[in-house]
């Protein structure tokens, strides 16, 4: 089988990155996004679903986390979305429900080639947990579902914690990226015979 790596530079007035992604990793890699939050949601994505995964963000983060947060998830849904390639063989498909703790979230996704988020956590759309403004999680979502081409379905079936709730997306989102990005088949999981 072919890799599925991407290697993205950014540089813009606002952000500098460098993002590298395995999709056939062990979970391997580091987080330096300039901000210990979104480090620790980067992190447990890696972990849960297992893709290598490296990000160094010099941003400017004395303004505040957003343009660090959209534009490393810009780049990590060009870093997908080259990785996949043409999607050939993958599973397409995925859903999964994740507690934490006293919350819930319902993630699911279609890697169509088409980019849409579907998102409905109240909770987050204000309020911080340490210095991140939780409302970044539905950008950052966004940004890396139209960059990668997902189609994502997110729905906080019970509130709490904005920390948990945050950590239960993030790992659904892990846990449905590994499952429809593996490689299960030799066909184009796609009637048209593409998907984009």
């Amino acid at each position: 089988m072919a890799q599925r790596t991407a290697e993205i530079k950014r540089k813009t007035a606002e952000t500098e990155i460098f993002l590298s992604l395995d999709l056939d990793g062990d979970g391997a890699g580091g987080m330096d996004s300039g901000i210990g939050f979104l480090n620790h949601m980067l992190e447990l994505f890696k972990v849960h679903s297992g893709i290598n995964l490296s990000v160094v963000c010099h941003g400017d983060t004395e303004v505040d986390a957003h343009h660090s947060a959209e534009d490393i998830a810009i780049v990590l849904g060009e870093a997908f979305r080259e990785a996949l390639g043409t999607r050939k063989g993958i599973e397409r498909f995925a859903d999964c429900v994740v507690p934490m703790d006293e919350t819930a979230a319902l993630v699911a996704v279609d890697l169509s080639g088409r980019g849409y988020l579907s998102y409905d956590c109240p909770e987050l759309s204000d309020g911080k947990c340490g210095d991140f403004d939780t409302e970044l999680v539905e950008e950052f979502l966004r940004a890396f579902c139209y960059r990668a081409g997902v189609n994502a379905y997110v729905k906080m079936l019970k509130g709490g914690n904005r920390h948990h709730q945050a950590e239960a997306v993030f790992k659904g989102l892990a846990r449905c990226m590994k499952k429809a990005a593996a490689v299960t088949s030799s066909r184009m999981p796609s009637s048209k015979g593409v998907l984009e």
